[in-house]
C-alpha cells in the first residue's frame, strides 16, 4: 500500500534501549511488558485527555496536521472512531499504522475502547467472546510528570481461543518480527509525548476558558 508522506521529525525518537522490556508466554498466550521511560511534564490528566481527542488536527512543523499523524510522524497511517459520539468505553477504532515504514509490516486493527481515564487506557480485539489483542496503559504521576507502563497480551485463555484464535493472532496480527518492530515503534510513539502533548493540552485548555 502506498503510505503518507513522512511528517518532519522534529525531536529525536526514543531508542529501544530507553524502556525495559520484558516479553513472557502463559497457557499459549504472549505477555509484553514495557516501562517507558518517565514522560517529563506530561500529567494522567493529559493522557486521559489525549486518549479521548486523538482524533481532530493541530498545528505542528508550520503545518496543520491530524495529531494521529504527529504522534509518531513515520509510522502512522490513520485513526477512525467507526462509532458516532465521544471516544470512551465502548467506543470502536480503527487504527492504520506501518511499522518502521515497512508496508510489509502493516497493522491494521479495529479495537474497542474498555478503559479510559487519569489512570489507564485499554483497548481490545475481540473475536466470539475471545481477546485476541489486549493493549493496556497504564500511567502514574510523578513529581515532574509521569511514569508509564504498557501491557500487550496476544491471545486469550477462553477455549476458542486455545484451539485456535491464539495461533491466528500469533500468525497474523502478530508474528515475532512484527512483534518486535511494533515494540520498538511503541516506545517512540509514547516517547514522542511529551515533546506536544503538554503544549497541545495547554493549547486546548486556553481556548476552553
Amino acid at each position: 500500500m502506498e503510505l503518507p508522506a513522512p511528517r518532519p521529525v522534529l525531536w529525536p525518537l526514543r531508542p529501544l534501549e530507553s524502556a525495559a522490556v520484558s516479553t513472557s508466554s502463559d497457557e499459549s498466550r504472549t505477555l509484553v511488558t514495557i516501562a517507558h521511560a518517565p514522560l517529563e511534564q506530561v500529567t494522567p490528566e493529559m493522557l486521559a485527555w489525549w486518549y479521548t481527542h486523538v482524533p481532530g488536527d493541530m498545528r505542528y512543523a508550520g503545518s496543520t496536521w491530524p495529531r494521529y499523524l504527529v504522534w509518531h510522524p513515520l509510522d502512522h497511517i490513520s485513526y477512525e472512531a467507526t462509532t458516532p459520539g465521544q471516544i470512551e468505553p465502548g467506543a470502536r477504532l480503527h487504527i492504520k499504522e506501518a511499522l518502521g515504514r515497512d508496508p510489509s509490516m502493516l497493522l491494521d486493527l479495529e479495537v474497542m475502547v474498555e478503559t479510559v481515564d487519569s489512570q489507564s487506557a485499554v483497548i481490545s480485539k475481540r473475536i466470539l467472546g475471545s481477546s485476541i489483542v489486549r493493549l493496556e496503559n497504564e500511567f502514574t504521576r510523578t513529581g515532574s510528570g509521569c511514569r508509564y507502563t504498557t501491557h500487550l497480551t496476544i491471545g486469550d485463555t477462553t477455549p476458542l481461543a486455545r484451539l485456535f484464535l491464539n495461533r491466528t493472532a500469533h500468525r497474523r496480527a502478530f508474528p515475532g518480527p512484527k512483534l518486535s518492530a511494533w515494540i520498538r515503534h511503541h516506545i517512540e510513539e509514547i516517547g514522542n509525548l511529551e515533546n506536544f502533548l503538554p503544549d497541545l493540552y495547554r493549547y486546548r485548555a486556553d481556548r476552553e476558558a
